[in-house]
């Protein structure tokens, strides 16, 4: 199921989910179902048995009749991670460092913010004064189900669905800022973009596939840690030119592991949780120095697509 968060004629929001190009509002299809996702997702096996039960249900509104929003407009919380080598190799090479041993063995994260939360079609607006605004191709996992100190091996339970994410940057800012040894701040404050829905656990499953070595060629390491992947295309465009294409499947580190690290020591997750992957390789115009693409400017159209899960686009003002 697709689940989406949009804004009617009547500018009133409501939740629902996707057939095909046509949209089903929840609350037209039933009072007992909520109008927020962030209600859906705290109950949401109540949710689904009810929605279960409808059975066939006629659309309520063609995909042009409505606004989409981001899918989860008001997280509990946002955790990034590095999760993509190839990233931080990249990464690493054009801001002069090298990677660190302690990323191979634990998955690295920082929180960002829950409150600059846009989606498909909002306009994001660079930072005043800032000279090479990056975007950052990544996939995002939703808690559904809270929990302390959780497995890997039993994480999977835990999530409820995934969306695509925007990590925007502003690299300028992010490069004198990273002297200190704080990690990222302002130079990623500013905008954190979802959608254009949420895919749920169950749907996405048809793209798991088992861990394989030949993910992971020169020169990537192999995980020690060897779970699923999915075998997603992502690609990244500015202005309708390609500018990255990978795989989620080349992920170092597996959102199980990152659940695991990030409910360590009795921290509790909570349904509405966000966790990105990181930027899948190549994912970004640090990588290569902004070389296959001049710095983001206003104007600029930027497209992320994951297969399974469908396109973010945002314009630049």
């Amino acid at each position: 199921m697709k689940l989406i968060t949009f804004r009617k004629k009547d500018n009133k929001t409501s939740i629902g989910w996707l057939q095909g190009n046509d949209v089903v509002d929840m609350q037209k299809a039933s009072p007992e179902l909520p109008g927020d996702m962030l209600t859906f997702i705290d109950h949401h096996e109540t949710y689904f048995d009810i929605i279960e039960k409808l059975g066939k249900i006629e659309p309520h509104f063609s995909i042009d009749e409505v606004k989409l929003l981001p899918p989860l407009p008001n997280p509990r919380s946002v955790r990034d991670y590095i999760g993509f080598e190839m990233h931080m190799l990249n990464a690493s090479r054009s801001f002069g460092h090298s990677i660190s041993e302690v990323w191979y063995e634990m998955p690295i994260y920082y929180f960002t913010n829950h409150q600059a939360i846009y989606g498909p079609e909002d306009e994001i607006a660079r930072p005043p004064k800032e000279t090479k605004m990056d975007l950052e191709l990544e996939i995002a996992a939703i808690i559904g189900k809270g929990g302390k100190d959780i497995e890997a091996g039993k994480a999977d339970a835990h999530i409820f669905g995934y969306t695509i994410f925007n990590d925007w940057t502003a690299r300028a800012i992010q490069k004198r800022e990273m002297e200190m040894p704080l990690g990222p701040c302002k130079g990623k404050d500013f905008a954190n973009a979802f959608g254009p829905c949420i895919v749920t656990a169950d749907e996405f499953e048809q793209y798991r596939v088992p861990f394989s070595e030949e993910f992971f060629k020169e020169p990537l390491r192999t995980p020690e840690r060897k779970a699923d992947r999915f075998n997603v295309k992502m690609e990244a465009r500015i202005n309708g030119v390609t500018v990255c294409e990978g795989n989620y499947k080349t992920v170092y580190h597996s959102f199980g592991e990152m659940i695991e690290r990030a409910s360590e020591n009795g921290v509790q997750l909570m349904p509405g949780d966000i966790l990105g992957s990181g930027t899948v390789g190549w994912g970004s115009l640090i990588e290569n120095k902004f070389s296959i693409h001049r710095p983001i400017v206003p104007g600029d159209v930027v497209e992320l697509e994951i297969e399974g899960i469908g396109v973010l686009r945002n314009k630049v003002k």
